[in-house]
């Protein structure tokens, strides 16, 4: 008897691909879906045809069912908008936590429901633990692959009908487990890129949906350094492709929409002690003594939460306004919100 029926979200790459080979061979019974997300001229990224292709032919290896669900016009509306309209006032989004929210454990997850699954399932890097608390989100095994960052949302609810196999493995066990079962998927490169955007890069995404407005780039004392062509080109901490030459390494360290503004300065001049939370959104209480995580690929740093600002226990670089702050009681993540 088959330990309950289960919805594997299957990408096309590797870490789905296994997800969805560890739970057929442990004896649930899997259903490959691919979320159809982003199509049209600039379909080369995620959940393209290829990788629809890839997810199909590795659901007919272990046979399994494998379906498609078409959510364009969803993800167009809460991810892909949001998007550029966080870019056009000078925040800077995260599309990966829109997308999990929204898609992922939105309309997929309500669709599993009704199709009557016990489970959905994922190839996130993160782990479902159990506490006196019930169900928590934990980071995975790999460290440097952890994703439990863009899925700080879920709480118990979610987490209860909630498997992430592949958390409690490195990418290279996830990526020698594919070779010994001979998915096709395991040399595929894996994106960092936003899956929406892959011609042009996201100047040339935004650049075709926000009007162009000229302005200056500033050092912090408001002296003229350069020009440009649009804020939303952007984003705080940036170093690379600032278009100015004064020396010293200069950072992005303040936007300004409402005069078309763009600050650079040295990267002490980034430092901060403290960020507010907007849209806080904890499923367990925090400790008095917790770890921050201000980026998606970044590091933990010692922090409090005091009122809506979480304070650092030494200055660190201001957190873009628009991206997600994760607070972790250990490895346990507990919730977060988005920087002001």
């Amino acid at each position: 008897m088959a330990l309950g029926r289960v919805m594997v979200m299957m990408s096309g790459g590797v870490d789905s691909s296994v997800a969805a080979a560890l739970l057929h061979e442990t004896g649930y019974d899997v259903t490959g879906v691919t979320l159809k997300l982003w199509g049209g001229e600039s379909d080369s990224g995620c959940c393209s045809v290829g990788d629809v292709e890839d997810a199909r032919r590795v659901a007919a290896q272990l046979g399994i069912p494998h379906y498609v669900f078409n959510f364009g016009d969803d993800f167009n509306d809460h991810v892909v908008e949001p998007y550029v309209a966080a870019y056009a006032s000078g925040r800077t989004p995260n599309p990966c936590v829109d997308c999990n929210r929204t898609m992922k454990w939105g309309r997929a997850f309500e669709r599993a429901q009704k199709l009557g699954f016990d489970f959905v399932a994922t190839g996130h890097h993160a782990r479902v633990v159990q506490t006196e608390d019930g169900p928590a989100l934990a980071r995975g095994a790999d460290i440097a692959k952890d994703q439990s960052y863009v899925l700080y949302m879920l709480g118990p609810g979610e987490l209860a009908r909630t498997l992430l196999p592949v958390g409690e493995l490195t990418k290279e066990e996830v990526r020698e487990l594919a070779r010994t079962l001979g998915l096709r998927t395991a040399s595929k490169r894996e994106s960092m890129d936003v899956c929406f955007i892959t011609r042009g890069g996201r100047e040339a995404f935004l650049g075709a949906r926000i009007p162009r407005r000229d302005g200056a780039i500033v050092d912090t004392r408001g002296a003229q350094v350069g020009t440009h062509d649009g804020v939303d080109a952007f984003t705080i901490g940036q170093r690379r492709g600032l278009g100015v030459a004064v020396g010293a390494r200069r950072y992005v360290v303040d936007l300004s929409v409402s005069d078309a503004t763009v600050t650079v300065g040295p990267r002490d001049a980034l430092l901060r002690d403290r960020v507010r939370l907007r849209e806080a959104h904890f499923v367990r209480t925090p400790p008095t003594d917790m770890l921050v995580q201000t980026r998606a690929h970044g590091s933990v740093t010692p922090a409090r939460l005091i009122g809506r600002d979480v304070v650092f226990a030494t200055p660190q670089p201001r957190v873009a306004p628009g991206q997600v702050v994760a607070c972790y009681d250990g490895d346990v993540c507990c919730g977060g919100g988005i920087a002001a």
